[in-house]
């Protein structure tokens, strides 16, 4: 019966999303359609009032590539020597994303000089010259705030030498975009992409000439944005740290704009980056690279170190980000960061994880313990299995994730695939003890398959010198699990680099960096092969220790990380 309850509750679910989704996208259509087609009023301007700063970096070898008319984006390479970039067929929708943000200009801005300013004119005015031609992909929101920003923030480039018609055809089409931004912002897909139009519509308002009146209702309407994604400690509403990293590279240069323009920072803004620049601490390893949980991959260091030079904090980042689900231990360099939220709201849950209860583990600047993390868009392919609960470091049972998605391959074209079913319910306990700083949590991802709720409890010691953990699975009212239990296996995958050998001692020794680390546990450990998929290119092979049991034989695992040798 209560499996019946469960499908009639999915089913219902599956429908309000699809009819909430046809809805927007039916009055986003109304609303929007060819960018050309939005009247502009008042004088032709040929001159912004500003421009933000991009603190977004290019590649220098994607700019001569883009000299040689190449254009690679999302895994596609696309020769236009003849014809205009913007008139090709696109190899894929995600292609075509990437070309119309025009986010590509910023490998022209690293080349900088003289040819970068003519040859981003140039692919500018082809774009234009297109008019009502462009695609629908074109004028979709969250494409649109993306080329506003990389338009207005790389100006000075772009406008160097320029003659007075461009400029007045470059400031007329951005008239025109942020008017379109306008009239779709309301429609915009929950989460990072409205916040993102509501940033670019307030960044036109402060540049583009005649939008003075509207700066206040725009940051009237950011705040609330902020007010609702942004939590009290520093997380954003996806649980995905690279979104904070997204949020403050946009957020910080709009402070900065607000002051060079003498408007005052409202307490909206200015509260908002506050909170997130100590959240990057918190998410951040020795190493400077972000934990990898719900939907994060690559993200460059400069980029951090950049929006850490922001952070004024002082002190270690707190324990326990409660609103955001995690929680951090940290002692002799080093430093433990583990998921211990329940699943974003489904509407936002279109890259979250199935990650109740993994951790990664650092020492000093050398990652042990990662997740898989998030494949870059040239490695869509692999999403659903990075996805998955078995390319964590946590506890599996049956091959089968803590977190169900969407798997219905016209529902994910049209929904993406969000989360369905999770964990409801999370203990979680931070203390800080005589023999160190321990966490233990508790989720009922499994209950509902299986009976059985999972428990992971992990001690740092006061020197960092040891991690010890013990993993448990046990069944709700304290009965025996049931006989259709199938067999878990607890998962450590290992950062690509570490180098993992049998210990003479027993159990296996882990190197990287100059330190040597021991992991043991009352099990013999497998080792097998893992893949590595936070790497900017291409997935990268590693290695994974697993730990295999069965539950009804065996109610918990302990295990510890014993580092032996540190330069």
């Amino acid at each position: 019966m209560a499996r019946v309850a469960a499908e009639l509750a999915e089913k219902s679910l599956l429908a309000t999303l699809v009819m909430k989704e046809v809805w927007r996208r039916t009055r986003r259509g109304f609303t929007s359609g060819s960018l050309s087609r939005w009247p502009h009023f008042g004088p032709g301007a040929d001159r912004l009032l500003a421009s933000p700063r991009d603190l977004r970096h290019g590649e220098r070898a994607e700019g001569e590539a883009i000299y040689g008319r190449r254009f690679t984006f999302a895994g596609h390479s696309v020769e236009a020597a003849a014809i205009s970039p913007f008139q090709v067929i696109a190899p894929s929708r995600a292609w075509a994303l990437q070309l119309h943000s025009f986010e590509w200009l910023r490998h022209l801005a690293e080349l900088g000089g003289e040819l970068a300013s003519i040859n981003s004119r140039a692919l500018i005015s082809d774009w234009l010259s297109l008019g009502g031609a462009l695609p629908r992909v074109a004028a979709d929101p969250e494409v649109t705030a993306r080329r506003m920003f990389v338009w207005l923030g790389h100006a000075p480039l772009i406008l160097h030498g320029a003659d007075t018609p461009f400029r007045r055809r470059f400031i007329k089409s951005l008239s025109r975009q942020g008017r379109h931004l306008r009239r779709t912002a309301g429609e915009t897909a929950d989460g990072l992409a409205r916040l993102k139009v509501r940033i670019a519509l307030t960044v036109a308002a402060l540049c583009l000439p005649g939008l003075g009146g509207r700066i206040k209702a725009d940051l009237r309407d950011l705040g609330a944005e902020l007010d609702r994604q942004v939590f009290a400690d520093g997380g954003h509403i996806s649980r995905n740290p690279a979104s904070i990293v997204e949020l403050l590279t946009d957020l910080v240069p709009l402070r900065q704009l607000l002051i060079a323009r003498g408007e005052p920072v409202p307490r909206s803004l200015f509260g908002a980056i506050d909170r997130m620049l100590p959240a990057l601490r918190f998410f951040s390893h020795g190493d400077g690279r972000l934990a990898l949980f719900n939907g994060t991959g690559f993200v460059p260091n400069a980029a951090l170190a950049t929006l850490l030079a922001h952070d004024e904090s002082l002190g270690e980042p707190i324990g326990h980000a409660r609103q955001s689900g995690y929680a951090r231990l940290a002692a002799g360099g080093t430093v433990v960061i583990a998921d211990v939220g329940t699943p974003p709201p489904v509407t936002v849950s279109g890259d979250a994880h199935a990650g109740t209860l993994a951790f990664e583990l650092s020492s000093g600047a050398g990652r042990i313990v990662v997740n898989c993390g998030c494949p870059p868009e040239s490695g869509a392919g692999w999403r659903s299995l990075a996805r998955s609960s078995a390319a964590h470091s946590t506890l599996v049972i049956g091959d089968r994730s803590s977190s169900r998605f969407a798997t219905s391959e016209a529902l994910t074209r049209f929904l993406g695939a969000p989360i369905l079913e999770g964990p409801s319910r999370i203990e979680v306990t931070r203390e800080d003890r005589a023999e160190g700083q321990r966490l233990t949590a508790v989720h009922d991802g499994y209950q509902a398959p299986f009976g059985l709720l999972q428990e992971r409890s992990i001690l740092v010691s006061h020197d960092g010198a040891s991690v010890l953990g013990l993993d448990q699975v046990y069944s709700v009212n304290g009965r025996r699990p049931r006989s259709e239990t199938p067999p878990a296996a607890i998962r450590f995958h290992l950062c690509p680099g570490v180098v993992i050998q049998k210990a003479p001692s027993g159990g296996l020794r882990l190197s990287l960096r100059g330190e040597t680390w021991r992991f043991s546990a009352d099990v013999e450990p497998d080792v097998e092969d893992s893949i590595f998929f936070a790497d900017p290119s291409s997935p990268r092979p590693s290695f994974q220790i697993v730990l295999n049991f069965d539950p009804l034989t065996r109610s918990e695992v302990a295990w510890r990380f014993t580092r032996e040798r540190s330069l």
